[in-house]
């Protein structure tokens, strides 16, 4: 199942994030993204489009981004065995499974520099 609020935001500029683009596409084989959220989450439609138009310009493949949709009570596939609490939770792994970092709908960042920045100081 997709998420309509992973669907790239037209307006958001990836030349103003160049620094999160460039390291998400140097990473971009090589990673997996898991995406939690809801349609009906409000945290979700404001944090999620610029999420899917970063992963975009990077050239992050289709088959590297799950998009898990939950239902209003946060259930769904994944919520247990990644124990998921808030949405949007973005989960990047390697494709052996390995959890490299996590992002959860409080953050201080917006997704893709939040990622970009943890995924500079672990890989």
């Amino acid at each position: 199942m997709s998420l309509e609020t992973m669907q790239p935001n037209p307006t958001w500029d990836a030349a103003s994030y160049e620094e999160a683009v460039d390291t998400l596409a140097a990473h971009n084989d090589e990673l997996v993204y898991k995406v939690w959220g809801g349609d009906w989450c409000k945290d979700c439609r404001k944090l999620l489009p610029n999420l899917g138009a970063a992963l975009q310009a990077a050239g992050v493949p289709d088959e590297r981004i799950e998009e898990i949709a939950l239902d209003q009570d946060k259930q769904g596939p994944g919520v247990e065995e990644y124990d998921i609490e808030y949405i949007p939770t973005v989960v990047v792994e390697t494709d052996d499974g390995e959890e490299i970092v996590r992002f959860v709908e409080s953050e201080d960042l917006p997704p893709a520099v939040w990622l970009a920045e943890q995924l500079d100081d672990a890989l």
